[in-house]
């Protein structure tokens, strides 16, 4: 064995060197304790009786065990690997094996664009993660993970994880749409395409978003007037062409609401960028209508715009739950002002939690307003320590903030870095380092620290990106808050950086869902979820039509005595006309029973001829257009609303509503919402279970014949003829977009009624009772297609539970 130096061979108590050999030479150490060794391999050859083999009954068959043929394959696989990749860039004849191409592909890490099956679909980033967890599903031209494996019943534990924990969801596949050219123009085609429109925001909101410091939710509409088709919910953000000042540099002036002085970054004020985020099963739709608006409005005025696609350049993460502010702020940490890399060396923690006190939590949901836009210049994640002094204090040295410094106030140069390289559709977006040189050198840096120098230190094999970065530029989205759910933030960053921040989440203790997990969390939360309660857009036809192939396919394998009969998706909204028009066509009132001779209007199809309200000026503005019938109903003096209860146009005009069972019950997606009578309320209200003799039912020979399809393939209302079924019939004035999610603490349905026939019931069930006896909740019947018991409810309008300036426009 190496001896210590000899000027350091100085002795303690115990006789010990003060100082560990620098250097230990593992031959020299194995030749002295050679007769160690012999003697203990004696004395186990001795109880073995020189027999090393384990004994079959003690043979375990874990990963490392295979027979001999499968090792001969592997062999002869991993040579043909490492022959393909070896000879791919000499020799063209050479046929790679598509295993071993897909590999090569999904581990590489390009600087933009997505990577493609043979058929063109795209993969996510995190393909091969999602892949060895989830259902895939191809959707919207992308490989998406559906969820968890299994039938699709974990909604409780994810429900759990939101109120106690953090949920992340990949959503690369919103695709943002590039805007750039006059102010003034891009808020003529944002007028012209978006509702709620910019204009129609309150002055403080407008101020705010076309500053940059927030974003902006709206339907985005077709060109054509009066009235466009919509395409899909979108968000809309601004790039700031002024930056906060920091505290100590405020100056009188003019001031932006509470986030202090403005001052001007340089460039032209005329010349402004704007990203409108469009989901991806509208993306071709959403992008064909912002050009053609691009192209009028430089045929009215003669002003470019240019309109840019940026898929396959940034992309996009969200986080959900109780803990997402806390995981955000142990992850990001900001860039040194006066270096790109951070530092290699942490202060003590003393002076970390010293200096904590002081810090404002900048990720609390009182220190930042509502729909926030936050940019950043974060280091890479990978470099920040597992465990720090204390995992939820940050040292000085990484942030370089001021102890009074909030989140808001950092400098104007880091904020300026981070809008020169997200913004520029034409700057250089590093991707990260590569794995091999970061663990290369904290390798180097854990040698030294055991004071035990590596004989091989030499830079490892060169990487392949002539560049890359250790810090990254993103933006910190803050969703909406809404009642008592817990806010969530999304980030935007370039797309070569999602696994990096993706692999952080997840480590830290971040759930990852999918699309089903996901439209549980939104259900909960009372909110839309896209384009599955969105009847108004083409994606949700297309999506329905899709998953009616699916059921139909899984109901022919079954036998044909155990085979569901068929149920009609989507739901046959033109049904909802014929309750109109009997009511229209009848002295009788909504929920009596069929009256001969009334003429029953049908459009032909499964489309949906309508509109959906979802601000509180459009409602009355669509019914005036069309119905010119509006009447007012007023709770009492000080909570006044219109309500809608009188109309003679065919045209639907819905709004989502939320079902609340009076019982226990649960309510499907799909299920029928239909008008009770006054003896049907009374009745269910008594006591009276629903599935009791005496209840509120149809005959079980009617379940399946409510609605038939026709010839052509399309559903309608099949009108009953006998007396019995006559009275136990009940008129649709909705459907169910979204069903009870198991595990929720308010089971919440959420729906779409046609607003004119809420008006009625409204009116009617309010008839006779005193002002403060009324309630806003309306009583609805609610039957899920495959059951004859109908459900008691309460059914709460979105748009009156908003303020005057609410919307019901939420997309992600």
């Amino acid at each position: 064995m190496a001896s210590a130096n000899g000027n350091n061979n100085k002795k303690r108590g115990g006789g010990l060197s003060s100082l560990a050999p620098r250097e230990i030479s593992v031959q020299k150490f194995s030749e002295a304790r050679a007769a160690e060794l012999e003697s203990l391999h004696s004395i186990v050859s001795e109880r073995l009786n020189k027999d090393f083999r384990s004994k079959r009954n003690q043979r375990r068959r874990t990963n490392a065990y295979t027979s001999q043929p499968s090792k001969r394959r592997n062999i002869k696989r991993q040579r043909s690997e490492s022959l393909s990749i070896g000879q791919a860039s000499s020799s063209h004849e050479t046929k790679i094996p598509r295993r071993v191409k897909r590999r090569m592909e999904l581990k590489g890490n390009p600087e933009s664009g997505f990577s493609t099956t043979g058929d063109g679909t795209k993969r996510l980033r995190t393909h091969v993660w999602h892949a060895k967890r989830f259902s895939m599903t191809k959707l919207w031209g992308f490989h998406l993970p559906l969820g968890l494996h299994g039938r699709g019943r974990g909604s409780r534990d994810i429900l759990n994880k939101s109120r106690q924990g953090v949920l992340v969801h990949d959503a690369s596949y919103h695709i943002a749409v590039q805007l750039e050219g006059p102010e003034g123009s891009l808020l003529s085609i944002l007028n012209m395409l978006l509702e709620p429109s910019p204009s129609s925001r309150s002055k403080e909101v407008f101020d705010s978003i076309l500053t940059g410091l927030s974003y902006g939710n709206s339907m985005l509409y077709h060109v054509e007037p009066p009235v466009s088709q919509v395409i899909s919910p979108v968000i809309y953000m601004w790039r700031p062409s002024q930056l906060p000042k920091r505290r100590d540099e405020e100056e009188v002036g003019d001031c932006v609401g509470n986030d202090g002085c403005l001052v001007s970054n340089g460039d032209h004020a005329d010349s402004r960028k704007l990203w409108v985020w469009i989901h991806a099963s509208s993306f071709s739709e959403g992008y064909a209508s912002l050009k053609l608006a691009c192209q009028k409005q430089m045929n009215e005025t003669g002003v470019l715009v240019d309109c840019l696609s940026l898929e396959g350049q940034l992309a996009k993460l969200e986080l959900f739950g109780t803990k997402a502010s806390q995981l955000l702020q142990k992850i990001l940490h900001p860039v040194t002002s006066s270096s790109e890399n951070p530092p290699s060396v942490l202060r003590k923690c003393s002076m970390e939690k010293a200096e904590a006190k002081n810090v404002v939590d900048p990720y609390k949901e009182e220190c930042i307003p509502s729909c926030a836009i936050l940019p950043r210049f974060v280091i890479d994640p990978r470099l920040i320590p597992n465990n720090p002094c204390d995992d939820t204090t940050m040292s000085a040295e990484m942030t370089k903030t001021e102890p009074t410094e909030s989140l808001e106030m950092l400098t104007t140069s880091t904020e300026a870095e981070t809008f020169k390289c997200l913004w520029d559709a034409n700057s250089e977006l590093y991707p990260p380092e590569e794995e091999n040189i970061l663990c290369w050198e904290k390798h180097q840096s854990r040698m030294k620290s055991f004071c035990i120098d590596d004989p091989a230190d030499e830079f490892p094999k060169i990487s392949s990106k002539p560049r890359s970065s250790r810090s990254c530029p993103l933006l910190l989205l803050k969703h909406r808050k809404l009642g008592d759910t817990a806010t969530g933030w999304s980030l935007i960053l370039p797309l070569s950086w999602v696994k990096v921040f993706w692999n952080a989440f997840v480590s830290k203790g971040a759930q990852a869902i999918g699309q089903r997990e996901k439209r549980w969390l939104y259900c909960d939360a009372g909110l839309p979820f896209f384009p599955s309660d969105f009847p108004d857009c083409k994606a949700y036809s297309s999506l329905t039509m899709s998953e009616a192939a699916d059921v139909e396919e899984k109901a022919q394998r079954r036998p044909l005595a155990v085979r569901p009969f068929r149920i009609p998706i989507p739901p046959p909204w033109s049904s909802i006309h014929v309750t109109r028009c009997v009511k229209e066509s009848s002295d009788q009132k909504l929920t009596s029973g069929w009256t001969s001779g009334v003429e029953i209007f049908s459009n032909g199809g499964n489309l949906f001829d309508g509109i959906v309200a979802r601000t509180p000026d459009s409602l009355p503005t669509f019914l005036q257009t069309f119905t010119n019938r509006v009447e007012t109903i007023q709770e009492d003096e000080t909570k006044a609303r219109g309500q809608i209860h009188k109309s003679s146009d065919n045209k639907l005009c819905l709004v989502r509503v939320l079902l609340h069972a009076f019982k226990e019950s649960s309510f499907e997606e799909g299920a029928v919402v239909c008008a009770p009578s006054l003896a049907d309320v009374s009745l269910l209200k008594s006591g009276c279970s629903e599935g009791e003799e005496g209840g509120v039912t149809i005959p079980q020979s009617s379940v399946s014949s409510y609605f038939l399809e026709q010839p052509s393939g399309t559903w309608e209302l099949n009108v009953p003829e006998d007396t019995h079924t006559k009275q136990s019939h009940r008129w649709p004035i909705g459907f169910v977009t979204t069903g009870f999610v198991r595990g929720s603490k308010k089971p919440t349905a959420e729906g779409l009624c046609d607003a004119v026939l809420l008006g009625r019931l409204r009116e009617e069930q309010w008839r006779g009772k005193d002002v403060k006896r009324r309630k806003k909740e309306i009583y609805v019947l609610v039957r899920n297609l495959r059951s004859c018991a109908y459900r008691l409810a309460l059914a709460t309008i979105v748009l009156e539970q908003q303020d005057a300036s609410g919307d019901d426009v939420h997309c992600f």
